[in-house]
């Protein structure tokens, strides 16, 4: 059954007469995204630092933004999450994760970095892809002048973001000069045929509807045959072995459920370690939705804790 407190916040969007995404042109279906933040993510929690930085890029500079958290050792080099925010390739910012983000921070005593990756209509498929890979490789060579551990160094995100990681591992993987410690796949979208059952069982009434996974799509691929290509959709690459531990989270009442949960299995068929947690009773976006609904609040923690663990062991065998 769905969440009481999922189930109030969809009623109350109904009542206020919240326009879906997909009916939205781009530049206001990004305005209203910043803006309901305030709504429904609780208030920003204190880091030690927040800086503004920016990485090179493929057609020019990356924003970032980096977060250090409350009561590290300014001296020590820190784990550090290289995070891509959610939003379909079309909407999101480093603003409307800026919460999530710290939250990542303060609870896993990592460092965080968020990437403000290009994005469709403007900039299609691959766009974000190469924003994304370039901007966790200077990530990893800043280690000195940030104060992080670069061989401790995870990739994570959520929806898009989720696609985005996934996609970063298995290229950094193939690259060989680029570690990555740990992938933090947050309903992740993995395959772009979107012929999964859970997109039409979960397709309407959940917040994320079928046609607004197609609105998300259209305006980030231009070719179908897109599709195929595994830096789309990641579960259709030939080679899942050798990739970074994995957590797998889903929302039992996501489209996007089904295909994270056979991602999972995928990784661990290939001899991963992947594990896979799928809250039941949620829908697609929750994790940032603290402020009006419990479980994402666990969710941020479960996740913060997966982190913590992932590069501890990291710097156990590194020692």
């Amino acid at each position: 059954m769905l969440h009481p407190q999922a189930r109030a916040l969809l009623d109350l969007m109904e009542e206020r007469g919240v326009p879906p995404t997909h009916t939205l042109s781009p530049a206001d279906a990004r305005a209203f995204y910043r803006e309901r933040r305030a709504v429904t993510q609780p208030e920003p929690r204190a880091v030690a630092e927040v800086r503004e930085l920016s990485a090179p890029g493929p057609l020019g500079p990356i924003p970032l933004r980096f977060y250090r958290p409350m009561d590290s050792d300014s001296t020590a080099a820190l784990p550090v999450l290289v995070y891509y925010h959610g939003g379909g390739w079309v909407i999101g910012d480093l603003d409307t994760h800026d919460t999530l983000c710290r939250d990542l921070a303060s609870q896993s005593g990592c460092a965080v970095v968020a990437v403000d990756y290009r994005m469709g209509p403007e900039h299609r498929f691959p766009a974000a892809v190469n924003d994304v890979i370039a901007a966790t490789r200077w990530v990893s060579q800043q280690g000195r002048s940030l104060g992080i551990d670069p061989a401790r160094l995870a990739v994570g995100g959520d929806s898009a973001g989720g696609n985005l990681a996934a996609v970063v591992a298995i290229a950094a993987r193939d690259a060989g000069d680029l570690p990555i410690a740990f992938q933090l796949l947050v309903y992740p979208a993995t395959d772009m045929r979107r012929g999964h059952a859970s997109h039409t069982t979960n397709g309407a009434g959940y917040l994320l509807t079928r046609e607004t996974i197609g609105y998300f799509h259209d305006h980030y691929i231009a070719d179908p045959q897109h599709d195929l290509d595994w830096r789309a959709s990641p579960m259709l690459h030939v080679d899942l072995k050798g990739l970074p531990p994995a957590l797998v989270l889903t929302a039992g009442y996501d489209p996007l459920r089904d295909e994270g949960l056979d991602y999972a299995r995928a990784l661990t068929d290939a001899g991963n370690r992947a594990s896979y947690l799928c809250f039941e009773r949620q829908i697609h976006g929750f994790i940032t939705m603290g402020r009006v609904i419990d479980e994402a609040n666990t969710a941020v923690t479960v996740c913060a804790a997966a982190l913590r663990q992932a590069l501890a062991v990291v710097a156990a065998e590194n020692s």
